[in-house]
């Protein structure tokens, strides 16, 4: 079956100019003009992918954005207009996974769209970046469970959107170990991801308001100057 790409966009010429040429490049589409249609539509037949316009009518992309990633964990590409910084950076906030900047082209669209399908058929990353080595890993009050796929903090479920899991494995299962930000983006979004890599900051923005007492005081996420993050080991808590 051929994978199905949603299209929000409330202009009809750049509907029909994406939805031929993604149709040439094999793939399903459906399209909505206005951001409640669009959930609507997302809800009934679930989407591979959503391409999502900012500005629209009824329900703006941002909105739609959020309210989609609170129930699905679908690929999101924002379609913005040239110098909306701010639309931006607030789509990935909300759970967008890239963005592409209108005017743009069908060949970069396409390079994008497959980048993140390819991030869909990866295999779950385990901690220590391979086989887990230990089921359940526990360092301070967190307590990460493969097996079952939950974190738990002070013996409460923290509930994770699959990217902020594989994020938060990656870092547990190797407590001290600094990642660069390009290793970190390789493995979690995927070898030859196209996408900003400011989506990582966004990431662990969220993990550490999920995970830190006080996020602008880390204890477990830790910054590493100019190269990128690592966890925090037992023994920076103040453990033995």
């Amino acid at each position: 079956m051929p994978q199905t790409i949603l299209i929000v966009e409330d202009d009809e010429m750049i509907v029909d100019s994406v939805r031929y040429g993604l149709e040439h490049e094999g793939y399903r589409v459906l399209s909505a003009y206005d951001g409640a249609a669009g959930l609507a539509v997302a809800r009934n037949s679930p989407p591979d992918l959503v391409l999502l316009d900012v500005m629209m009518p009824v329900m703006d992309g941002l909105q739609m954005c959020r309210t989609l990633r609170a129930e699905s964990a679908v690929p999101i590409i924002m379609l913005t207009a040239r110098g909306e910084e701010l639309d931006k950076v607030i789509g990935l906030e909300l759970g967008a996974d890239d963005y592409i900047v209108k005017p743009f082209g069908m060949r970069e669209l396409v390079a994008r769209i497959r980048a993140q399908l390819r991030r869909l058929e990866l295999p779950s990353y385990k901690p220590g970046g391979g086989a887990a080595s230990e089921d359940v890993i526990v360092i301070g009050d967190m307590t990460l469970d493969s097996d079952r796929h939950l974190l738990l903090k002070g013996g409460q479920q923290v509930e994770l959107r699959p990217k902020e899991y594989d994020l938060l494995t990656l870092l547990m299962g190797q407590p001290g170990h600094a990642f660069d930000r390009q290793e970190l983006l390789d493995a979690v979004w995927g070898g030859g991801w196209i996408g900003d890599p400011r989506t990582l900051d966004v990431h662990i923005r969220w993990l550490r308001q999920k995970v830190e007492d006080t996020p602008a005081e880390p204890r477990y996420i830790l910054t590493v100057r100019g190269f990128g993050y690592r966890f925090a080991r037992p023994e920076d808590l103040g453990e033995t």
